[in-house]
């Protein structure tokens, strides 16, 4: 075992979890176990809350402008250890290198976005009948809890972090147990740059945990990042506790491709779109809709599949069970009429036979009603179905129920503007593989891939993690009355 068992982190400390319980904390890469994490009992939990209440008082009343400081420090503790925690990422999660770098600079990224939290969050002040001022201030909401999945180890939790806290809450965060030592390095350096004790805590744990926080009564809002089948049941779970919530789940993208795309560059960007992070993320593309004529793009999408190598430019999937699980959808759906032009099951790394990989699979005429073309697959699959028309392809990618991603690749910038305004997601790109928004714009889709109001990054953020307060005043008693005062 590489690194030590791991412990909650509760009020600034390494504590003990009080449950009996532990799982294997396995490395996707080659299969060698890192280390043990607890799974936690309701009483650690209460422990946290407790914590994080106690810390919410001073905290939540230090200026915005002090509790900036924090992240500013912390932006250039993730900067000077990029490095370390790059690797931490690669061997927990099975990212490569170069994947798990761009998570940490997407995590510098975010913490820049929090640091200018006091330009965005000034309130408003107006005088709206003589002598008479309204003025509207944002406040914490409390203690908050996130709930975060195992394919971005950093990024994720870094997308609720930041935020939450320079707003004035406090947090308990619950990683994914399957790749807990990312978020355990987060937290030393959240304490290294000066955050208070108790303001973030980490309470390790499976379904029980998850569960205990829903219904938890001293936690105000729940976060949550993973399928839609179990979004679903926090969003119903946390808000029947009359929590905020906001449940992202799942997703099946689909990329749009009109003959007149460029070829080269849709090739190469539907390529990295299926394959990137080996599948493993709510914004892979999927599915492909081919739109007439479009074989030579085809071609040349099999060809860059094809230089995309496991263990090299290629990932591995989490677990045995995500591997066993993703080349039963391929195997599926050659047994019903669908055609292999790249065929990615069985894939060994060299020196790293324990590892669990798959590699990339182009799979051609497709229809609709196959499980391959209809359920998330998660992993370096894309999925091809045939149309005539641009409708018929809408038709299609508005059929799933998900909403997260969609992507239409044309030198038209007519049908560009159409798939813009008619498909039934919350994030659209043209020409790009995947439309993931840069801060300041907001992460977030529609239909079953979102639960709640709002998105969980970006400005749209600051309504979920703040309540707002109207205050209106009067000091002059000889100003003229009217109905305003």
């Amino acid at each position: 075992m590489k690194y030590a068992e791991l412990t909650n982190y509760i009020g600034g400390q390494a504590t003990a979890a009080t449950g009996n319980r532990w799982l294997d904390v396995v490395s996707p890469t080659e299969g060698s176990l890192l280390s043990r994490v607890p799974m936690s009992s309701k009483e650690d939990l209460n422990a946290a809350v407790e914590a994080a209440l106690k810390a919410f008082g001073g905290w939540s009343k230090m200026p915005i402008k002090e509790r900036v400081q924090v992240f500013f420090r912390y932006k250039t503790l993730l900067e000077r250890d990029i490095e370390s925690l790059t690797y931490l990422v690669h061997e927990e999660n099975g990212k490569t290198l170069d994947e798990a770098r761009a998570e940490i600079e997407k995590s510098i990224e975010l913490t820049e976005f929090a640091c200018a939290m006091p330009q965005l969050v000034q309130g408003e002040l107006l005088e709206v009948s003589k002598g008479v001022e309204c003025r509207t201030e944002r406040f914490a909401l409390g203690v908050v809890a996130s709930i975060v999945p195992f394919n971005f180890p950093a990024m994720v939790p870094n997308w609720t972090i930041p935020n939450a806290l320079v707003l004035g809450n406090t947090m308990i965060i619950k990683p994914s147990e399957q790749v807990p030592l990312s978020t355990m390095r987060l937290a030393a350096l959240l304490k290294e740059a000066g955050l208070p004790d108790g303001v973030f805590n980490i309470v390790h744990g499976d379904r029980d945990i998850v569960e205990a926080i829903c219904d938890h009564e001293g936690i105000e809002a729940v976060s949550f990042v993973g399928s839609t089948k179990v979004a679903k049941i926090v969003y119903k779970r946390a808000t029947s506790n009359l929590k905020r919530c906001l449940a992202l789940g799942g997703a099946k993208n689909h990329l749009i491709v009109l003959p007149d795309a460029h070829p080269a560059m849709t090739a190469s960007n539907v390529a990295a779109s299926m394959s990137g992070c080996a599948g493993q993320r709510c914004m892979a593309a999927s599915a492909m809709v081919a739109v007439g004529p479009v074989d030579h793009i085809i071609s040349l999408l099999c060809d860059e599949a094809r230089k995309i190598q496991v263990g090299k430019n290629l990932g591995a999937v989490i677990s045995p069970e995500a591997k066993v699980r993703i080349e039963g959808y391929i195997t599926e759906a050659e047994k019903a009429g669908a055609k292999i032009l790249v065929d990615g099951r069985n894939a060994i790394v060299e020196g790293k036979e324990g590892g669990f990989y798959v590699g990339p699979t182009v799979i051609d005429y497709v229809t609709p009603d196959m499980s391959v073309a209809k359920e998330e697959i998660f992993g370096p699959v894309i999925s091809i179905m045939r149309t005539h028309s641009i409708d018929e392809a809408l038709a299609i990618e508005n059929a799933n129920p998900y909403g997260n991603a969609a992507s239409v690749f044309t030198q038209n910038g007519g049908f560009a503007r159409y798939v813009m305004d008619n498909a039934s997601a919350g994030m659209v790109g043209v020409n790009i593989g995947v439309p993931v928004p840069r801060e300041p714009f907001s992460f977030g889709g529609w239909n079953e891939s979102r639960f709640g109001v709002g998105d969980i990054t970006g400005k749209s953020s600051i309504e979920f993690w703040t309540k707002l307060k109207k205050t209106t005043t009067k000091w002059n008693p000889e100003s003229r009355t009217n109905w305003m005062s």
